[in-house]
């Protein structure tokens, strides 16, 4: 088989190496998902806003935080939720996380959220994952997403207008190099929503595009 026709490895395969190798960089923790999960100009605000609208309902909701990488985020936000479920492809990430958090209300799932059938819970976090992802997954991740009220979607994007949904191959690297970002709403995804309010944006340096939060609801 000639070099140029060779499969490309599978998701779970790219992030194992991802975190294996330190490509995201490396911290005190044996896992490290990246400045998206460590920067405290990129945390910090995020958990404001994500704390703020988390405490504007009644009773506390349920969170499924699908790529949930080294937790650093999810952990600041479980005392705001009735259940949290937290999911990622490495199995590796996953038994290391369990080791190190108990809460009652926090439950570990390793799953490929592409192919595999998604815990129920009112609300979905999606943050900075779908951008690592072929069309092609993205389009299966989805197709599942109307089980959820609402979905905090977050994702690197350029600063100006750009072609939404630029295919990549997973784990390559991100849509901002071919000056395009994922949008759930544009084809080929093309997500029925009701209302979509912006949280958050946080604009990068020299150029290099902005982190935008969104909340859609969907039902």
């Amino acid at each position: 088989m000639g070099k140029g026709n060779k499969k490309p490895w599978s998701t779970k395969a790219v992030m194992r190496q991802i975190y294996e190798l330190g490509l995201w960089g490396s911290g005190s923790s044996e896992f490290y998902s990246g400045n998206g999960s460590r920067d405290p100009k990129l945390v910090s605000p995020y958990i404001k806003v994500v704390r703020e609208f988390l405490e504007t309902f009644e009773e506390p909701i349920s969170i499924c935080d699908l790529g949930c990488g080294d937790f650093n985020i999810g952990q600041q936000l479980i005392e705001f939720t009735e259940a949290y479920f937290a999911v990622d492809i490495v199995p590796e990430l996953i038994s290391h996380l369990k080791s190190k958090f108990n809460d009652s209300n926090l439950e570990f799932f390793c799953l490929d959220i592409a192919k595999d059938q998604l815990p129920k819970a009112d609300c979905a976090i999606l943050r900075q994952v779908l951008q690592h992802l072929s069309n092609d997954e993205i389009i299966e991740i989805t197709e599942k997403l109307d089980q959820y009220q609402f979905v905090l979607l977050t994702e690197h994007i350029p600063n100006s207008d750009f072609v939404a949904n630029n295919d990549i191959i997973s784990g390559q690297g991100i849509r901002l190099k071919k000056q395009s970002g994922v949008d759930l709403l544009e084809s080929p995804f093309n997500l029925k929503i009701k209302s979509k309010r912006t949280l958050l944006s946080i604009p990068l340096e020299a150029n290099q595009g902005k982190i935008e939060t969104v909340l859609y609801k969907l039902s």
